[in-house]
């Protein structure tokens, strides 16, 4: 297949179009295969995004997909298609639509929830401006759920724009769409036929400033171009919600009927053999609720990438899925804590920062006993800037109240979740993706204090962080022996409170801390804090101030400055001054 751009497929037939999806459809596939990213919600958008650029002219229109995870088609049409085997990779194309990437990108995204209000204000600077041009918003029904979305829909009539809302529905975010907007908008597609009680249902979006047009097939092409064309009239004069049902995986047998499974695709070669902490979680709080029946397991639309399906599949009526909401997960976490249950928040920590009030207001200033399980803490790796788990040791160490705890492995991990158990308020244990078991933790240790890994010499001391960091150490410390230099070691396993017995206990004058989280308001940034006043000297090895790009996720570490090497290079140029 040969690239073909937005502006050539406008004189192509419909039966050409089609045909290019097919192609379209192929290279997202093998592209996806081999480097990884997100495959079946993207192969549900091929006809979609086709006719959209066939329609509307995307060097004057701006698109805005929201969250992104739909955008390959797009940036397949839009001069990206000869370097796009890059997908993902370190210096390549990002997984999500980027304006520094792309004129065509209009507005970069990564997050659910932000395309609508983003619309509206490029309407409302457009309409300032005096400019004409159309502007369209790309939505699924999972981030349909999201409380963003409505707070938008209030400005609809009061910043009197014009925009295009599609609502793409299949059904899904990650895991299956719940909630009682989902059972909304199946009950529009199931009436759809009968045009009366369609249009009365439809009102909702009347009530906002929005003209309801669906439900439309969104893979049949020569459809959406007609819809679209319509709707393209009607913008003229009013703001406009094109719902359209997709397949989700759409083409592929495989990704059609395991559309979760293939949401995010591993790439060729990638590490499947490691543990993930995710596993973790699920098996150990299955069982810890077998033993307690006040143990409630919350997700924000993420129930398998989470490792919470065997708890949701047999405790479902104790299992609570909000959909694409984490701040409501976290009010909810709290007000059950209030009446006496024990809630245990599982999230990505990319996502933990919509929770930020919440977990300050709700959870933390009443000091209830909330557990949050974050995941994919630190570099996450190829989704790049929006995706990185690199600021919740920052944020939440300035929360009164919470205890911010770091496993060095899997097995201290699953010692953390027994123990939390009867700890008695707010708890946040952050962890990455893939673990290892390298050390036997017993149950009750975990939360009494740091730990020595290894005793050197008194002049050096390492405080490392999470199980990435402490096998940074590690390295360190045996590069360092090689070269006549023992330096101890200290798994700091929770970083707030610190451990200032432990701190106040440390005769080495030379400290060094390593964290998988950016310096500022870090774990590095607390202990350089605490020995203000002392002669010690501090040295954090963390991320600097900057947005952590797409890549591999080791390289990326030591791209930032976290690595063995650059532990040993500071100790060793300290020997020789």
């Amino acid at each position: 297949m040969n690239e073909i751009t937005s502006a050539q497929l406008k004189s192509m037939s419909v039966s050409q179009l089609n045909a290019l999806c097919d192609d379209l459809r192929e290279k997202i596939n093998s592209t996806v295969n081999s480097n990884g990213g997100h495959l079946s919600s993207n192969l549900g958008m091929v006809e979609l995004t086709v006719a959209l650029h066939y329609v509307f002219n995307f060097s004057k229109d701006k698109l805005i997909f929201d969250v992104g995870h739909q955008c390959y088609t797009h940036k397949l049409l839009t001069g990206r298609f000869n370097n796009f085997n890059t997908l993902r990779k370190e210096g390549g194309i990002s997984g999500f639509p980027k304006r520094e990437e792309s004129a065509y990108d209009s507005y970069n995204t990564g997050h659910a929830g932000t395309s609508i209000s983003a619309a509206l204000g490029m309407a409302k600077a457009r309409d300032l401006n005096g400019e004409d041009y159309e502007i369209i918003a790309v939505i699924g029904d999972g981030s349909f759920n999201n409380g963003l979305v409505y707070e938008a829909f209030n400005s609809v009539r009061a910043l009197n724009s014009r925009v295009l809302i599609i609502l793409n529905d299949n059904g899904m975010s990650i895991s299956p769409t719940v909630g009682s907007m989902h059972e909304y908008l199946e009950d529009l597609s199931f009436d759809a036929s009968d045009e009366s009680k369609n249009s009365d249902r439809a009102k909702l979006f009347k009530k906002f400033g929005l003209e309801y047009d669906g439900v439309y097939d969104g893979n049949d092409l020569a459809k959406m171009i007609e819809r679209l064309q319509i709707v393209k009239q009607q913008l003229k004069t009013s703001s406009v919600i094109l719902h359209v049902n997709t397949v989700k995986g759409k083409g592929y047998a495989f990704c059609e009927e395991h559309p979760e499974q293939t949401h995010g695709v591993l790439a060729d070669g990638e590490d499947r053999v490691n543990v993930q902490y995710s596993h973790i979680l699920g098996e150990t709080l299955t069982k810890m609720a077998e033993e307690n029946k006040k143990i409630v397991a919350v997700t924000a639309a993420m129930t398998s990438s989470l490792g919470l399906d065997k708890f949701f599949d047999k405790f479902p009526e104790r299992a609570i899925d909000v959909g694409i909401c984490e701040e409501h997960a976290s009010i909810l976490c709290a007000s059950m804590a209030c009446c006496g249950l024990k809630p245990y928040y599982a999230v990505y920590s990319t996502f933990l920062q919509r929770s930020f009030d919440e977990i300050i207001i709700d959870i933390c200033s009443q000091n209830l006993p909330v557990t949050i399980c974050i995941d994919r803490a630190g570099v996450s790796g190829s989704d790049g800037e929006t995706h990185q788990g690199v600021f919740d040791l920052s944020f939440l160490s300035s929360v009164p109240n919470l205890t911010v705890a770091v496993p060095k492995d899997t097995c201290e991990f699953a010692a953390m979740l027994k123990a939390s158990v009867n700890f008695n308020g707010p708890l946040a244990i952050r962890y990455p993706k893939d673990g290892k078991r390298t050390f036997n933790t017993s149950d009750d240790s975990c939360f009494k204090g740091w730990e020595y890994l290894i005793k050197g010499d008194k002049k050096y001391v390492i405080l490392a962080c999470g199980e990435r960091c402490v096998s940074i150490a590690f390295s360190a410390v045996g590069k360092l022996k090689q070269a006549g230099i023992n330096v101890s070691l200290i798994n700091a396993r929770t970083i707030k409170p610190l451990d200032r017995a432990m701190l106040n206990s440390l005769s080495e004058q030379y400290i060094i801390t390593v964290e998988d989280n950016v310096l500022a308001g870090g774990f590095g940034s607390a202990v350089c804090t605490y020995f203000c006043d002392s002669d010690k000297k501090i040295k954090p090895f963390a991320y600097t101030d900057e947005f952590i790009e797409q890549g591999e996720v080791d390289s990326l570490i030591k791209k930032h400055g976290v690595s063995a090497e650059n532990i040993v290079k500071y100790i060793i140029e300290n020997e020789n001054r």
